[in-house]
């Protein structure tokens, strides 16, 4: 066998708590602290001997510890996001400078979206990847010249040379790859992975990989995964299932991560088939499409929740996005899910395409008539890749051209003649206000944590981080939105993707 680069895959320090996002759809620093897994690099980790996972803000891991670490290795695979690039392109200088030998190839959405500026941007990058990266740093690992590698870009006698696509894996191809659960095991500690509305510990992997939804918006489909729906057999799946239930017995669910879990009705059915005699917890990502056979089906073989991008309650501003999905759908799905017992996680996005003051109202209104267990409220961010970012752009409506501040905290960005940055984010904060503090819902909360100490703790924390947040997004508002911080530029994309 020849010999193999000694290889670490990093999800950076960007910021502090910085969920940047090997896996992450809104690469961002939360305000209230939580991760999503590493999946994307969880698989060529799988197929480098020797090599070791690290991923960073969950691990606290700083930036000096990284660079102390990198100086054991031969070549790194770093996840760079669009908000954590320049932080990024820092740290490898730093890294660089402590093993000048070492190779770096950078990958994830935004080398994929401007692979010329993202080595423009350092010498110290050897190489970019595009599109999805599995096989790609796994050959480079593994000696092959980077000429003969698909879908990376590199320098060659002062040019910048992109190598032929990648044809995208299927069913065959995707079950051969190593699981993610593997990795976790070898390298993460799942006590470190926390979101708010999922149940502490969890463990999440995909089963399927793109989506075939249109939505403008999402980062995803339009970037690395494609609009390709293309899916893991589900005897796989179901064997990753059971090696998960063994591999971590404190394990209290599992989250289907996929762009969207429930696409299909009969390989949903044959999932829970497969699930039901495993009698294990789970949730997943869903569309507002599941009938109540399927819903049912789902709750049988042990699903407790469902995280639901409802976005808006305007007719006309589903339509605008693409979201491919109606009010009254959402309203038959919530209606269905109750009746078989499966909770909600609605998302909801404040300053899409056709936002005013009426439509912000109409959807706060449409969210408690749906009353989710849990709600996120997001303002809208065009997302460099995506149709929203490109149409913003051309309609001169991206204002402030950011997405975050010198912390990795997300930062409204759109604005529109008749609706300004400061009245959608008050629009954010009146949505949580006028949501979550109606007395059946306070009492929903704290009748889950009464029987529970660990849940106790959790929503003291997120509560206290909650309001702390409450307070400064409304001085946010009070100040006309004006307030100095140091901004991220983030770099415009042209109608090609390309420069």
């Amino acid at each position: 066998m020849p010999d193999v680069m000694k290889t670490l895959l990093l999800n950076p320090p960007s910021f502090e708590n910085f969920d940047g996002g090997a896996s992450s759809r809104w690469p961002a620093t939360r305000e209230i602290e939580s991760y999503w897994y590493p999946v994307w690099l969880t698989y060529p980790a799988g197929m480098i001997p020797g090599s070791r996972l690290l991923d960073a803000s969950p691990a606290k891991v700083n930036w000096q510890q990284t660079v102390e670490i990198c100086k054991n290795y031969e070549f790194l695979v770093l996840f760079t996001s669009t908000v954590g690039f320049e932080s990024d392109v820092k740290l490898i200088r730093k890294i660089k400078e402590a093993n000048p030998s070492l190779k770096i190839a950078f990958v994830g959405p935004h080398g994929h979206i401007k692979p010329d500026e993202t080595l423009n941007a350092s010498e110290d990058i050897d190489f970019v990847t595009r599109g999805e990266f599995d096989h790609s740093v796994v050959e480079y690992a593994h000696g092959k010249p980077l000429s003969e590698i698909l879908s990376v870009s590199y320098r060659k006698d002062g040019k910048i040379v992109h190598n032929a696509e990648r044809p995208q894996l299927h069913t065959a191809e995707l079950d051969a790859l190593p699981f993610a659960t593997d990795i976790y095991k070898r390298d993460l500690k799942i006590e470190n992975y926390n979101v708010p509305f999922l149940l502490h510990p969890f463990v999440s992997f995909y089963t399927t990989r793109g989506c075939p939804a249109l939505c403008t918006f999402c980062m995803w489909p339009q970037t690395i995964s494609g609009h390709a729906w293309r899916t893991r057999s589900t005897e796989n799946v179901a064997r990753e299932v059971k090696q998960a239930i063994e591999y971590f017995p404190q394990m209290k669910e599992i989250f289907f991560d996929d762009d969207t879990f429930n696409i299909r009705k009969d390989r949903v059915l044959d999932l829970c088939a497969k699930f039901k005699p495993l009698k294990f917890r789970w949730s997943s990502t869903a569309r507002v499409h599941s009938d109540y056979e399927t819903l049912k089906g789902m709750a049988d073989a042990g699903a407790r929740l469902f995280i639901v991008g409802f976005e808006s309650g305007d007719p006309q501003i589903l339509k605008n996005i693409k979201k491919g999905a109606t009010v009254e759908m959402a309203r038959t799905f919530m209606k269905n899910c109750r009746k078989v017992g499966i909770r909600v996680h609605g998302d909801f996005i404040i300053g899409l395409p056709g936002e005013t003051r009426e439509t912000i109202q109409k959807t706060i209104d449409f969210a408690k008539e749906l009353d989710c267990e849990t709600i996120q409220v997001s303002l809208a961010h065009a997302m460099p890749g995506t149709e929203l970012h490109e149409s913003m752009a051309n309609q001169g409506f991206l204002k402030v051209e950011a997405l975050a501040d010198s912390g990795g905290h997300q930062l409204p960005h759109i604005e529109y003649p008749h609706l300004s940055k400061a009245e959608m984010m008050g629009g954010v904060n009146r949505f949580y206000d006028e949501y979550y503090f109606r007395p059946k819902v306070v009492w929903r909360i704290v009748r889950e944590a009464l029987w529970d100490s660990n849940e106790r703790k959790r929503l003291y924390h997120e509560a206290v981080d909650f309001l702390k947040l409450r307070s400064e997004r409304w001085k946010w508002v009070r100040e006309g939105g004006d307030v100095e911080k140091t901004m991220i530029t983030v770099p415009g994309t042209s109608a090609s993707g390309n420069d």
